[in-house]
């Protein structure tokens, strides 16, 4: 796994599936990656998502469309996905999103709501560095970060949903 880096992006996001497949179709053709047709679909499903899915449920969306869809598939896809950090994993809830920032390396965290499932990217270059800065001081060599924060978001909070 190559060195943890992270992103400086302070700003909103905003929900564009199409766009984002395409940015990771560029992102392959400039890296020689091969975005099979199965890969592909899966990466389809996660941006269209408007929370994170999970890997049985990206199966169930599967099956109409590929009549042997099989759980190793899926996982095989979403391994080269996160590999190449077009999606990222949420290790807490075992889902996953897709990642903001498609064409580069960097690790973020997120905060989740315990409600409705939505998942926050947080594109603050500051925690990242702050992390990997401590890990250093301490001696430790990070291969990988994970921060999920639980809770509640601004809408649920609102609508006392």
């Amino acid at each position: 796994m190559s060195p943890l880096r992270h992103a400086a992006h302070p700003h909103a996001h905003t929900h564009a599936p199409v766009s984002f497949v395409h940015a990771v179709e560029a992102a392959c053709a400039a890296q020689a990656l091969k975005l099979t047709p199965m890969r592909r679909r899966v990466l389809e499903l996660i941006a269209a998502a408007d929370k994170p899915v999970k890997a049985y449920d990206l199966l169930d969306q599967l099956r109409p469309d590929v009549a042997r869809a099989a759980p190793t598939q899926v996982y095989r896809a979403l391994d080269f996905l996160i590999e190449h950090g077009f999606i990222h994993k949420l290790q807490s809830i075992n889902a996953f999103t897709s990642c903001h920032h498609p064409d580069e390396r960097h690790t973020v965290p997120f905060f989740i709501c315990d409600r409705c499932g939505a998942a926050i990217e947080l594109c603050d270059s500051k925690v990242a560095s702050m992390l990997v800065a401590h890990a250093a001081s301490l001696g430790f060599t990070a291969h990988a970060q994970t921060l999920e924060v639980h809770g509640v978001c601004a809408g649920c909070r609102e609508s006392g949903g």
